[in-house]
């Protein structure tokens, strides 16, 4: 008996140390945008199989006859929110809020159907991370590999900002789903529709150190990115000068913190991640809250350099650096206020696909 195939994927969230947010088109189509991030092993998961072809029964004179047709329908299934939809085909999908980037995929890649999708994440809801990149990523890593088609680390991070900005019509950058697809940790160059990708060669030493000393909590509030990215677009098209100049400030922190850590400066390091996040909140008010403000003044208070929100900002995740030897204090002082620390190591190997077979 012919075993069954299943193809999966697995796509890294990431941790923003500096520079978002000009990696969003409505900065680089005017200006070169840096970002300074790394991936984590947090991850989106996805797998396909081909649904069974169908069998069907015809009769005439009197004779019955079977015939194998192939089946076109569409399976879709989110772990995550416990969401299921079936579609009698491709065409037949449409986009309701509902598991719409699964869909967009299947169309990206041009799939006639006959196929099932599975999709989980354990990054929290609204984290920050980039779940939503990692998990277009893993999309069409896993779409790519059930083809059969080859695809390069560039070509997974643009197809799947492709399905989010133009399909989906999803404000956002394109940093979370090259941190997503290559892996590492990453010194990005955004200008226009040109992305370059440099991983940082540092120490054993370095990494380990960021490792131990790095905090990540999640507040439990999530956010939607999309809203807030919609405030900082409408300040940038009115020429609001605080906008327009933060971003430029985080441009330059971006390419000083790849400077410090690869002299290995990891104190300045983590006094530039704050200096990152006072330029965060110039963006709009939306971007921080009472209940972060409260957390950042609690970390610093218990030992920590810096720290800044993760992605766009208004809840999910936040990132504190530790001063040294310090980060249990830190990490106590967070789970004092209620909020959930996330241990994490860094993620070098980006997207991953696989078959299994039973």
């Amino acid at each position: 008996m012919k075993k069954e195939r299943f193809v999966r994927a697995k796509a890294p969230v990431r941790i923003d140390f500096g520079g978002g947010w000009t990696d969003v088109a409505l900065f680089t189509e005017e200006s070169k945008g840096l970002v300074l991030n790394a991936s984590i092993d947090i991850y989106s998961y996805v797998t396909v199989r081909k649904l069974p072809d169908k069998e069907v029964v015809t009769q005439s004179y009197g004779y019955k006859h079977k015939e194998t047709v192939e089946n076109r329908a569409v399976r879709i299934y989110s772990a995550d929110f416990d969401i299921y939809e079936e579609a009698d085909g491709v065409k037949s999908l449409e986009y309701n809020g509902n598991i719409d980037l699964a869909k967009a995929a299947i169309k990206q890649m041009n799939i006639k159907g006959g196929l099932e999708i599975i999709t989980r994440s354990n990054a929290p809801a609204g984290s920050g991370l980039g779940t939503s990149a990692s998990m277009g990523v893993a999309l069409i890593g896993a779409l790519s590999a059930y083809t059969g088609l080859k695809l390069l680390p560039y070509e997974f991070a643009e197809k799947a900002s492709l399905i989010e900005r133009q399909e989906l019509d999803i404000l956002g950058g394109k940093q979370d789903h090259y941190a997503s697809a290559f892996g590492g940790i990453n010194f990005m160059e955004f200008m226009d529709e040109e992305v370059k990708v440099s991983k940082l060669q540092l120490s054993r030493d370095v990494i380990c150190e960021l490792e131990k000393n790095l905090v990540i909590c999640y507040t439990g509030k999530s956010r939607l990115s999309s809203d807030i990215h919609a405030k900082v677009r409408e300040s940038y098209e009115l020429k609001e000068t605080k906008t327009r100049q933060a971003l430029r400030n985080l441009r330059a922190i971006a390419s000083e913190m790849k400077d410090d850590l690869l002299k290995e400066d990891l104190s300045n390091f983590g006094k530039l991640l704050n200096e990152n996040w006072e330029n965060q909140k110039l963006l709009h008010p939306s971007v921080t809250n009472p209940q972060i403000e409260r957390i950042f003044e609690v970390a610093k208070a218990n030992g920590a350099l810096g720290g800044k929100a993760c992605g766009a900002g208004g809840g999910g995740c936040l990132l504190f650096y530790a001063q040294t030897d310090q980060e249990h204090i830190v990490r106590k002082s967070l789970e004092n206020l209620n909020v959930e620390i996330i241990d994490f190591n860094f993620e070098f190997d980006g997207l991953q696909t696989w078959q299994a077979y039973r």
